[in-house]
């Protein structure tokens, strides 16, 4: 189903008057419900919400979730050009320190030096000291205790002494 049809279906929907319809194919998943009763043209697009599998739809809405949120993100960058970003080298589960009951490697603060360990990545059971390759000082933690990271996924950042 493409984008058009799917606009369409709910131009159609919010016409004829009902509050909520499924479709469901083996390929394709829709859900659109109408909230509240308000003036006609006010619910034609914002008051439907769509729920999709494919990956097709979800284009539709993504460019306006995106696209608002890209803006107010460019500020803190634009003060964040100096820092030095200590990335993961893999896909794993981050850890701040060696066990639970440990303290945590480095905090908001510290000084660390080239070849400091700044925390563990975890892969497939595997625990991986991860070292810093840069000198200076942590000034953010990016990334949650036990949380899945990405291949060089933003973890620290460092300002460089």
């Amino acid at each position: 189903m493409s984008t058009q049809e799917i606009q369409q279906l709910i131009d159609f929907i919010s016409q004829s008057g009902l509050d909520e319809v499924n479709i469901e194919t083996t390929d394709l998943k829709i859900n659109v419900k109408r909230y509240g009763t308000g003036v006609p043209t006010v619910p034609a697009a914002p008051a439907p919400t769509m729920a999709s599998i494919p990956p097709a739809p979800a284009p539709a809405a993504a460019p306006t979730a995106v696209a608002q949120p890209a803006a107010p993100v460019a500020t803190p960058a634009a003060a964040t050009d100096n820092y030095i970003t200590v990335k993961s080298p893999m896909i794993g589960t981050f850890y701040r320190s060696s066990g639970p009951d440990t303290p945590v490697f480095v905090e908001v603060g510290d000084s660390i030096s080239e070849g400091k360990v700044v925390c563990i990545v975890e892969a497939m059971k595997l625990f991986n000291e991860i070292e810093s390759e840069v000198s200076g000082r942590i000034v953010k933690v990016l990334v949650e205790n036990a949380t899945p990271v990405e291949y060089d996924q933003p973890l620290f950042l460092v300002e460089p002494i």
